[in-house]
C-alpha cells in the first residue's frame, strides 16, 4: 500500500474508534440531551475530513455531506430542547430539504463546470 492509502486508513480507523467511543458514552449517559448522539457523529465525520485535508489527502464528499446533515440534525434537536419551544421543530423535514439543496447545488455546479470546459 502506498503512503496515501496508509494515512487514509489510519484516519478512518481513528474516526471509527471515536464513533464507537461516542456511541458508548451516549448509551452510558441517557440523560444527554436529544440530538447529542447525532451531533457528535457529525463532528466526527467533519473532523475526519478536516484531518484528511490538513494532511494533503483527498476528502470525501459523502462523509462531508453526512457530517453536515448530522450536525444540522443534532443541532436542531438540541435547540428545540434548550430553547423550550412551544412547538416541535420538524427536524427530519428540514434535513431532507437541506439534503435536496446540497444535491441540486452539486449537480448544477458539476454541470456548469463541464460547460465551461467545452
Amino acid at each position: 500500500m502506498d503512503d496515501i492509502q496508509v494515512r487514509n486508513r489510519t484516519f478512518e480507523g481513528l474516526a471509527w474508534g471515536a464513533f464507537f467511543i461516542w456511541w458508548g458514552i451516549t448509551e452510558l449517559y441517557p440523560s444527554l440531551p436529544s440530538g447529542a448522539w447525532v451531533l457528535g457523529f457529525g463532528v466526527i465525520m467533519l473532523g475526519l475530513n478536516a484531518a484528511r485535508s490538513y494532511n494533503g489527502l483527498p476528502t470525501s464528499g459523502f462523509t462531508i455531506t453526512v457530517g453536515v446533515l448530522a450536525v444540522l440534525w443534532g443541532g436542531l434537536e438540541m435547540a428545540g430542547v434548550f430553547l423550550n419551544l412551544p412547538y416541535e421543530l420538524p427536524v427530519f423535514a428540514i434535513v431532507l430539504i437541506v439534503l435536496g439543496v446540497i444535491l441540486l447545488a452539486r449537480t448544477l455546479a458539476g454541470k456548469e463546470a463541464k460547460q465551461q470546459e467545452a
